[in-house]
């Protein structure tokens, strides 16, 4: 399939995401991370791993937005379908009419421009782009695992090889203590680490379903009101 034109992908988006809409996160907030104390020299076990942070709930994330209109627009077939109908909907937002006429007057407009006279059009291609967002969700979903696995899992690999390393220099002369000392301030430091990316992966994926969750409820709320209004 052609590369989509950028201007098709930022009118989808204009449907779904509004510039002024609040709470369109432009990125996440790094987490903080925490300041350990140096522990005692003779002491190299920091105790067991941090638990993996719970980040709050999502929000619609603008870099996320601006994806899903991408993936929109790439699923975008030649012709009228759902999204002119979606277009010329949201030109009718401003001029008072009822929702069940707004509906109304978007489906004799879209027949005008060739749109196909068949209702069931618009709902199995508003189907069709679900289908693709939610293949795009579940591609995200193996990326997020993998990041994980990545970047926290070798965190914590690291993490258990220093402590078992530790356990075995405390036994030894004291000329090793330097070692363990480090060993032991690097095992402060991966906590703090852990957490970071933890919480950096896990609020990204909150956002992306919550932006996710928006797009798809208003195609679903479009489907139902076509049913609804389009008899």
């Amino acid at each position: 399939m052609p590369e989509p034109d950028k201007s098709i992908g930022r009118k989808i988006l204009s449907f779904f995401v509004k510039e002024e809409e609040p709470g369109v996160a432009t990125g996440t907030q790094p987490a903080q991370k925490s300041a350990a104390p140096r522990p005692v020299a003779n002491t190299p076990n920091p105790g067991p791993a941090p638990a993996i942070p719970t980040a709050t709930s999502g929000s619609i994330d603008s870099k996320f937005a601006e994806h899903f209109a991408t993936v929109l627009a790439q699923n975008n077939p030649p012709g009228p379908d759902y999204f002119e109908f979606r277009e010329t909907l949201r030109s009718l937002t401003n001029l008072g009419l009822p929702e069940d006429k707004q509906y109304q007057a978007a489906w004799a407009s879209f027949k005008a421009l060739g749109g196909s006279a068949d209702m069931a059009a618009l709902t199995n291609t508003a189907n069709q782009y679900i289908a693709a967002l939610n293949k795009d969700r579940d591609a995200f979903g193996k990326s997020v695992e993998a990041a994980l696995a990545e970047r926290v899992g070798g965190l914590q690999n690291e993490q258990k090889r220093l402590q078992t390393e530790n356990e075995a220099l405390t036994k030894q002369l004291a000329e090793i203590q330097k070692q363990i000392d480090a060993n032991t301030n690097r095992l402060s430091a991966i906590g703090g680490e852990v957490n970071e990316q933890s919480a950096k992966i896990t609020q990204n994926k909150q956002n992306y379903d919550t932006t996710f969750v928006h797009f798809t409820d208003q195609i679903k709320g479009d489907i139902a009101k076509i049913g609804q209004y389009l008899k």
